[in-house]
């Protein structure tokens, strides 16, 4: 377990930081990116969890810490590069929680029309604030994919990262009272 007994240690003020296996790097290095942007997914989950108190289902709020947690556990992932026979296993990201959000977005989903449109943030304040996770946790992914371009990453983060982000847009779309609430774009409406 972690403990935390000094918040400011000094070591950053040079803009270097510390990955998880002590290696030093620079602070705008790609893999302090990804996670540094799964942490700002963790956050906007928070203003989510915020607004699921207007909500009837608090089955949405459980999914919602069960995710933060994962969240952590992705960012310890990512902070962690990967080395052959480690000293200690690394905390990964697993296939079950890759499929746990699967069961999550079916289970949704299946109470759902069909679109016939894409559909644009809005709605209740609580399929706004998903909106918003479903964007930065696309970025993340984007700064995931980037990293594993030149540093190996675990296939797993990337495959949850994915479906974190569609796991958003569909909660979005059932929490806007399973679609009947969802705003639609309309091609060219202002021209």
């Amino acid at each position: 377990m972690v403990k935390l007994t000094r918040i400011y240690t000094k070591g950053g003020d040079k803009g270097k930081t510390a990955l998880s296996s002590g290696q030093r790097v620079v602070k705008h290095h790609p893999r302090v990116a990804a996670y540094g942007t799964v942490d700002e997914t963790n956050a906007a989950v928070g203003l989510v969890r915020l607004h699921s108190a207007e909500l009837a289902d608090k089955s949405i709020d459980a999914i919602l810490s069960r995710v933060q947690n994962d969240l952590f556990d992705l960012g310890a992932d990512l902070a962690t590069p990967e080395v052959e026979n480690p000293e200690y296993p690394p905390l990964r990201i697993t296939t079950p929680q890759v499929e746990r959000l699967e069961q999550e977005i079916d289970r949704l989903n299946a109470d759902l029309a069909p679109l016939n449109s894409f559909v644009l943030p809005g709605g209740r304040p609580t399929a706004a604030y998903l909106h918003l996770a479903r964007t930065v946790s696309r970025r993340a992914e984007r700064e995931i994919t980037a990293l594993a371009e030149s540093e190996s990453i675990n296939p797993e983060a990337i495959r949850y990262i994915n479906r974190l982000s569609d796991l958003f847009f569909v909660m979005s779309r059932y929490v806007n009272d399973k679609g009947a609430g969802d705003v639609l774009w309309v091609p060219g409406a202002n021209r």
